[in-house]
């Protein structure tokens, strides 16, 4: 909770590498966590199958309260990956994103640069800024649909960014930054989910250096109601980029559902802040780094 009484989520997703998969208790691998932070609370893209984009637009968070998510989570467990994909477009509060992800790579929290993942439903201004400040960190493209026409539909922020656009601006990050960039594709039954779609996909991404994750749609409270692909659709879905576009594709671990803390589920209401001594510390650790509100 911030001082302006709105509130924004950040999950911790942990993993054990000896399972490769989410694990509650104890882990006996390699442990590592990832956090997913919100660079605003509520949205304006407007994405027809996201939670977030229900509040409307609440505001922008400053560096200091983005970093505040990674101090919180660090006290809970170690973290070693930071996405920026929770709520909120982090490309339409640039400044403060990038001045928290560099932050993220100094003496306080020693992350390495290719551990940070800056995702955008695709501001191709943004990314090409993002090339010249900041070329050490991952991105993420928020695509979810192979073709303009249905980009258009599901993601209405893709009008005014043309698709062969960014994926030029993608070509362009990849040659310059030689970090990685994700594809990242919500899977929704009936909508994009198809042998077609997959090959469109295929053919929209091949010979590109970029790892697609396919993502299970989570229900929300959306009134555009959407349904999960089932998983041979996914599996299909998956075969196809794979073998026959060799692609390298994953599909994304289902966590944080209960909770409505997945992927697309994010949303809060405005509180009243509690003045709570945890706070105050955190914003203490804040005020070290030299990063104000």
């Amino acid at each position: 909770m911030f001082e302006s009484g709105l509130s924004a989520e950040a999950v911790i997703m942990r993993h054990d590498s000896s399972a490769g998969k989410y694990a509650g208790g104890p882990r006996t691998g390699a442990a590592r966590a990832t956090l997913c932070v919100s660079s605003q609370v509520g949205c304006k893209m407007g994405c027809t199958f996201c939670a977030t984009g229900t509040m409307g637009f609440k505001g922008n968070l400053s560096a200091a309260e983005i970093l505040e998510q990674l101090v919180h989570a660090s006290r809970i467990t170690p973290i070693r990956n930071v996405v920026f994909m929770g709520m909120g477009e982090p490309m339409n509060n640039y400044s403060a994103v990038v001045r928290a992800a560099k932050s993220m790579t100094g003496r306080c929290f020693h992350l390495s640069p290719k551990h940070i993942t800056i995702s955008t439903v695709g501001i191709i201004p943004r990314i090409i800024s993002l090339k010249a400040d900041f070329p050490e960190v991952s991105l993420a493209i928020s695509l979810h649909a192979p073709t303009q026409e249905l980009r258009s539909e599901i993601v209405p922020a893709a009008r005014a960014f043309p698709l062969s656009k960014l994926i030029a601006a993608v070509d362009d990050y990849l040659t310059e930054s030689k970090s990685k960039v994700f594809i990242e594709y919500v899977m929704l039954a009936m909508v994009n989910d198809t042998e077609v779609h997959a090959h469109q996909l295929g053919q929209l991404l091949r010979g590109k250096r970029v790892v697609i994750n396919l993502i299970p749609y989570n229900p929300t409270s959306v009134v555009q109601q959407f349904k999960a692909s089932g998983s041979i659709e996914l599996f299909r879905f998956q075969k196809i980029l794979k073998e026959v576009y060799n692609l390298r594709t994953t599909v994304r671990q289902e966590m944080g559902q209960d909770i409505e803390g997945a992927c697309g589920q994010l949303h809060v209401s405005h509180r009243r802040s509690n003045g709570s001594a945890e706070l105050d510390s955190l914003l203490q650790d804040i005020e070290e780094l030299g990063i104000h509100r």
